[in-house]
């Protein structure tokens, strides 16, 4: 939750008034990154099972640690950072990142694996939270809505690609090798945020317990934040225990294989551009997320069948209706928020990933004592659940 300001005007040096055009890139290619950073262990996880010798649980934990910052993150983050240069501490903390990655990359230890997973979940809600007020800053305002747009555009391409690579570089080179190329990568970020040429001033807001209650009180906000928990909570599962599955299905299956299924991911990117048409087609936010619902049920049916075709296609319809309501979701608490805007925003992150990071481990039970078809049977009363919470938003919206 921030608010934006520039600070007082100083003469540029040359150099930096050059690159000045570079600025937006540097800041999309530093997001691609660091959310490869998040999500890239994701489709291995299986590997370090065995190699490991982990349990289950404590292979999926690796997602779930990185995660779990990002929950309480919009929230807290005010009474922490609000004295730090903005330019200054984003670019330490991607220096950290990286260093973190190297490190990530060269230990044995399942404990120390753990404790830098962890170490980077700190980190990657504030770098993420400063790339974006750059973004608002040096961009006309006019084009602050497209801009905004390619930053989420570059978070989808992130989560795709770091995942996709680390699981071809994982068969090609064993697992390490992309670790050590994306901390290299996110050091020589270091030295390209020193062209970002503006100090934004970044004021994060500290909401009081009153503000953030006033904010629960409102019953559409309310109901969209249940709804968005149990809907994150649903993806995050099957996209964390579907390379488990997949291994099981054919034990040769490659890492690179697992990754590409991911896939289906990059429709978001579409679909986040042009929500604005889809929610005209269907009527308004409310009926576009009922809709969007439906979509995302379909999509989860088709995880029952046992082949990676089916569900290499299955996964562009699951997506397609996760971001649908994501999409549709965010922007309409944006618009609705006419004051305490920030502090609604971030309570909907904050209930996003707090159900996305229970979801990487909790339904994990389901999965390992009574299989992937029990598992999917629980996923989809949880998301047929949510049309509780939909239908609630529309007849609010109706009156």
């Amino acid at each position: 939750m921030i608010n934006t300001n520039n600070e007082e005007e100083r003469p540029k040096p040359l150099f930096f008034t050059k690159l000045k055009n570079f600025q937006l890139p540097i800041i999309y290619t530093c997001t691609i990154l660091t959310l490869c950073t998040l999500y890239a262990v994701q489709p291995i996880q299986p590997l370090f099972e065995h190699e490991f010798s982990l349990n289950r649980f404590e292979a999926v934990i690796f997602t779930t640690v990185i995660m779990l910052p990002l929950g309480f993150a919009p929230i807290f983050y005010g009474y922490i950072l609000e004295t730090l240069s903005s330019k200054r501490f984003v670019k330490n903390a991607v220096l950290l990142l990286g260093v973190l990655e190297l490190l990530f990359a060269m230990s044995n230890s399942y404990p120390l694996l753990l404790s830098l997973r962890a170490l980077q979940g700190l980190i990657i809600p504030a770098v993420l939270t400063s790339l974006m007020s750059y973004i608002a800053f040096i961009t006309p305002k006019e084009k602050v809505q497209q801009a905004m747009g390619y930053y989420i555009g570059a978070t989808i391409f992130g989560g795709f690609i770091g995942r996709l690579l680390s699981g071809t570089l994982s068969d090609l080179f064993g697992w390490r090798i992309f670790f050590i190329l994306l901390g290299i990568s996110l050091i020589i970020m270091f030295w390209l945020l020193g062209y970002l040429s503006e100090e934004v001033k970044v004021d994060f807001v500290k909401p009081k317990f009153s503000q953030v209650m006033r904010v629960l009180e409102q019953k559409t906000f309310l109901n969209i934040y249940l709804m968005m928990f149990a809907v994150f909570f649903v993806f995050q599962a099957i996209l964390n225990f579907l390379p488990f599955q997949l291994q099981t299905l054919s034990g040769a299956m490659s890492h690179g294989k697992v990754g590409l299924m991911y896939a289906g991911y990059i429709i978001g990117f579409v679909i986040s551009i042009r929500i604005l048409p889809i929610i005209r087609f269907w009527g308004g936010e409310a009926k576009t997320i009922i809709a969007g619902l439906f979509v995302y049920l379909v999509g989860i049916q088709v995880f029952y069948a046992n082949s990676y075709v089916i569900m290499f296609l299955g996964m562009f319809v699951f997506c397609a209706g996760f971001f649908i309501i994501h999409a549709t979701c965010s922007g309409f608490i944006s618009k609705m928020a006419h004051e305490n805007r920030t502090i609604s925003n971030g309570l909907y992150l904050s209930f996003y990933y707090a159900g996305g990071t229970l979801g990487t481990f909790a339904p994990g039970v389901f999965f390992q004592y009574l299989g992937w078809h029990s598992f999917l049977i629980l996923l989809s009363l949880l998301a047929l659940s949510t049309l509780f919470f939909a239908s609630k938003i529309y007849s609010f919206t109706k009156s």
